[in-house]
């Protein structure tokens, strides 16, 4: 990584579907699948996902911020995942689906809770209340290798076809011109 680059990590449920959309931003150079903010010092899939370490499943992005901003970054995040929901995104239940950003920086806290606020005022998701929740990055690790660019090596499996797919298409649709597939 160059000192040019930056990261951003977020949790919006299955890091299947995050990763798939983020793979595709102008700008954006690694969108790596991993786990976040739990207390497990070597968490793996399995563990994750019965609930018990705390972390949430991420996709931490790596991106030029001379192409793709951190506020586009969120722009995107905000509209391929549900924010209003604890611990859920759609039938995927638990803490480790809970919407979250994981922040490496003040401006990068800042930014997301001006954003959250903006969101609010505008009753973007019909006055619900925005759940997401906003902390510093803590235990960081990437999820197994299978997991990365899952949706690309299995575009026809069930929960690709019927889940992440129709995110990938409403990034395409609403973020055209950052759309590096396009």
């Amino acid at each position: 990584m160059t000192s040019s680059l930056l990261q951003a990590t977020f949790a919006g449920g299955c890091f299947w579907c995050i990763e798939a959309v983020f793979s595709r931003v102008r700008g954006v150079v690694k969108a790596e699948s991993g786990y976040s903010n739990g207390h497990d010092p070597r968490p793996n899939y399995e563990a994750v996902c019965s609930g018990d370490t705390g972390h949430a499943e991420v996709v931490q992005v790596t991106y030029d911020p001379a192409v793709v901003s951190y506020e586009e970054l969120l722009d995107v995040f905000f509209t391929v995942h549900e924010p209003t929901t604890l611990n859920r995104q759609g039938n995927d239940v638990g803490t480790q689906y809970r919407s979250a950003i994981y922040t490496t920086s003040d401006e990068q806290a800042q930014a997301a809770k001006a954003h959250i606020a903006e969101l609010q005022a505008q009753k973007a998701y019909g006055g619900a209340p925005v759940v997401t929740e906003i902390l510093p990055l803590a235990n960081y690790h990437p999820a197994e290798d299978y997991h990365q660019h899952y949706f690309e090596h299995n575009p026809s499996a069930g929960y690709c076809a019927f889940v992440v797919a129709p995110k990938v298409a409403k990034f395409k649709q609403k973020f055209a011109s950052m759309d590096t597939s396009a």
